[in-house]
């Protein structure tokens, strides 16, 4: 898709839909149980995104577990109890409000994402773990849209590194682009607890029109969160490679204005650079945050690495971390023209370079 994805209405809606339902759910209830996420909103899809978050957190305390050099976790006995303990736990699954709420919201962004471009969803999955294959077929439980899709690119995927998934990705999306499920038969089902207001979504742009299979949402039976399902294999195609989408945020499809120039072409003036996000009403994304990789989006993270860092992530990650040791948003600025705006050949005035500073600039907003 061409199509920019309007962030600040994605979270508006995303938070609007989660205090709904929360709102009917606890309004007579203290705890959410397992079985009562699957069954929680129409969308059978957002539940089980909630399911996933919980299944990754789990993973994420059981890899701190392996971590203690007194214990052998690759034992068999051991393997066996800790597969028959994740599926106990999973039966115990206890959420109050404050913590269930921010579990929805993450898990009806990452839907909506999903439907529109999964392309940019999957290449997120891919970067969430260093071993992508494990990661993904554990995952497959869980996502239940555009499977043919995911299946293939696990089953040609196979054990490969990283960037070997990524560009089988690429190719695969290439072959299934004009097959999948049109995103409003996908999102259809939220429209039963809030209304999508697709002109806010995707301001001013041609949504998809609803040519593509209709894909029903499959029932649920009592299912044991936490295991997995084998992935089966798939005959070898190739394509030229597609890349994600850049997605940019926009304040309700209105036409920007063109913007003041950050500096003088070749480096950023932190002093321009701060007045003009301090004059902004809507901004990009809002709020202060602690670190730059807390705030940055699925989407931004393949623009930045893409367009700003030569397709490098360790790059951008290095950048991230050198930019948040900074006492100031000025110092910031500074280390940003000393490393990357001429090295790297930045365009000052695009839409990415904007972006990158305004994530700095929440960084140091209250500093």
């Amino acid at each position: 898709m061409n199509d920019k994805i309007n962030l600040n209405y994605l979270e508006s809606y995303a938070h609007s839909f989660t205090e709904k339902v929360c709102s009917e759910y606890f309004g007579t209830k203290k705890y959410m149980s397992g079985q009562e996420i699957i069954q929680l909103s129409p969308s059978t899809q957002v539940n089980l995104m909630v399911i996933k978050t919980l299944f990754e957190k789990w993973n994420e305390e059981l890899e701190m577990l392996k971590a203690n050099p007194y214990f052998d976790y690759k034992d068999m006995a051991v393997t066996e109890a800790l597969k028959e303990f994740m599926n106990v736990l999973s039966r115990a699954i206890k959420i109050e409000k404050q913590h269930f709420i921010p579990l929805l919201e993450v898990a009806l962004i990452d839907t909506v994402l999903l439907a529109i471009d999964p392309l940019v969803y999957f290449w997120g999955e891919i970067e969430k773990n260093p071993s992508p294959f494990h990661h993904l077929k554990a995952s497959k439980k869980y996502i239940k849209w555009h499977e043919k899709l995911f299946s293939e690119l696990i089953s040609k995927g196979d054990h490969a590194d990283e960037e070997a998934y990524k560009k089988t990705l690429s190719e695969i999306y290439h072959q299934h682009e004009n097959q999948l499920s049109s995103p409003h038969i996908l999102l259809q089902d939220l429209n039963k607890v809030l209304p999508l207001d697709w002109d806010q979504l995707i301001p001013k742009e041609e949504i998809l029109t609803e040519t593509a299979p209709i894909m029903q949402e499959p029932a649920q039976e009592n299912p044991v969160f936490f295991e997995e399902e084998e992935t089966p294999e798939l005959p070898q195609e190739t394509a030229a490679p597609a890349e994600p989408v850049d997605y940019r945020t926009s304040d309700q499809g209105e036409i920007d204005a063109p913007k003041p120039s950050l500096g003088n072409g070749k480096s950023i003036d932190p002093a321009l650079a701060w007045a003009r996000f301090e004059a902004e009403q809507g901004g990009l994304l809002k709020g202060p945050i602690e670190s730059l990789e807390e705030g940055i989006a699925i989407n931004q993270r393949f623009m930045f690495t893409k367009k700003l860092f030569d397709g490098n992530p360790d790059l951008m990650n290095h950048a991230f971390k050198s930019i948040d040791e900074c006492d100031s948003f000025v110092e910031a600025v500074e280390l940003i023209n000393e490393r990357y705006t001429s090295r790297l050949e930045w365009e000052l005035d695009s839409e990415e370079v904007n972006e990158f500073l305004h994530l700095v600039y929440r960084k140091f907003d209250e500093k």
